[in-house]
């Protein structure tokens, strides 16, 4: 594996073999242009070299490295069999819990009601279940969709929940501080539900007032969760999720280390949640191209540390992400390779073995890549 220097790669140019951050994650395949954009996000967080195998070239060449590796059996490792029950398990779980949400929450809106004991006990559930099947889980977020016409807040708190603790986890936080950030990420938007619903779940530009009552809502959240005892991390969590690192967020304009580190990870979290999940007025962008906007970290809005631990956690071809392959099968990361992390195991769409088990394929050096990521209307097609 040889170092590239940044500044000896020529925009837009090619590389003959995969390249890779810090030695571990994909950042192109041999059809992806190195682009400006991505050399000045790497610059952009301090990344001086990037690894490959191969060389440099102005023009993408084809190879025909490029083949399939299938287990025989149409296994990958020790449980495979039991993936699809693990994988229905996990939108069961996801399901069950995204209901207690929205109940948790009409009840917050309608009666005041919000037991933030209870909540612990259920934020339990989620640090266990992200400690034991993280991958379904992931796999799960990027399968079911938000559901037309319904309250989006209870999705995209329970989405950027998981986030947060798989960061945290990252970050070797203990359980019990997993625990509080995993309430406080849950419950960073509760103030939304003290906004009429037609301004926050509105499809349409809002105007200026519009935008101003919005804007309350990080100290609504935090009247509302310090009323009902909750622990003051808790309430930072919700009081300064849109704080930014380099002083532009609201609603006291904090700078660096005067934000809470939860409140550093929510920030992060949640701008990923929003990036790559449907809303009423737009379309979700996929996982890699929401890896790549918080990668380059414009203004250095976000602390550097959780941003990495963000996209080192899940990498830059996340669990979950649709993807087209060197050998044009379409499929679905699915897992990392224990044995080596830059090659993920890919679940390929439409084809199964001959006994009837789903075909994955092990991406391997010289063997199967990842060209690009897929949106839904080119899986549907």
């Amino acid at each position: 594996m040889k170092n590239y220097l940044l500044t000896e790669i020529k925009p837009n140019s090619f590389f003959t073999k995969n390249t890779y951050l810090d030695q571990a994650f994909v950042l192109t395949a041999p059809e992806m242009p190195f682009t400006d954009e991505l050399l000045s996000s790497l610059e952009k967080w301090r990344f001086k070299s990037v690894c490959s195998e191969g060389e440099t070239s102005s023009e993408y060449a084809a190879t025909s490295e490029a083949a399939a590796y299938v287990a025989s059996d149409g296994a990958v490792g020790p449980g495979q069999q039991t993936d699809g029950d693990k994988l229905d398990k996990a939108e069961e779980f996801y399901n069950t819990f995204l209901f207690y949400v929205e109940n948790m929450f009409v009840k917050a809106a309608v009666s005041n009601e919000l037991e933030i004991k209870a909540v612990t006990e259920k934020i339990k559930d989620i640090v266990e279940y992200v400690k034991e099947d993280r991958r379904f889980l992931m796999r799960i977020l990027k399968k079911v969709e938000p559901a037309e016409g319904k309250n989006y807040l209870a999705t995209h708190s329970l989405r950027s929940a998981i986030l947060s603790i798989i960061i945290g986890s990252y970050l070797k936080l203990p359980p019990y501080r997993l625990i509080e950030l995993g309430v406080a990420a849950l419950l960073h938007e509760v103030g939304m539900l003290k906004l009429p619903s037609q301004v926050y779940l509105s499809q349409r530009p809002l105007n200026a007032q519009e935008q101003k009552a919005i804007m309350t809502h990080p100290v609504l959240g935090y009247s509302m969760l310090k009323n009902f005892n909750a622990p003051l991390p808790v309430c930072l969590g919700a009081l300064e999720h849109h704080e930014r690192e380099n002083g532009t967020g609201y609603p006291r304009r904090l700078m660096g280390d005067k934000i809470s580190l939860y409140s550093k990870i929510i920030a992060v979290a949640c701008s990923y949640e929003a990036l790559s999940s449907k809303r009423p007025h737009k379309e979700a962008k996929d996982g890699y191209t929401g890896m790549l906007e918080l990668l380059k970290n414009e203004g250095k809005q976000y602390d550097d540390t959780v941003v990495k631990a963000l996209v080192l956690s899940l990498s830059i071809y996340p669990i979950g992400l649709y993807v087209l392959l060197s050998n044009d099968k379409k499929g679905q990361v699915v897992d990392v390779n224990p044995e080596n992390p830059r090659f993920p195991i890919v679940q390929i769409f439409g084809e199964f073995t001959a006994d009837g088990k789903i075909k994955m394929v092990q991406t391997a050096p010289n063997v199967l890549s990842i060209v690009r990521p897929l949106n839904r209307t080119e899986i549907d097609t």
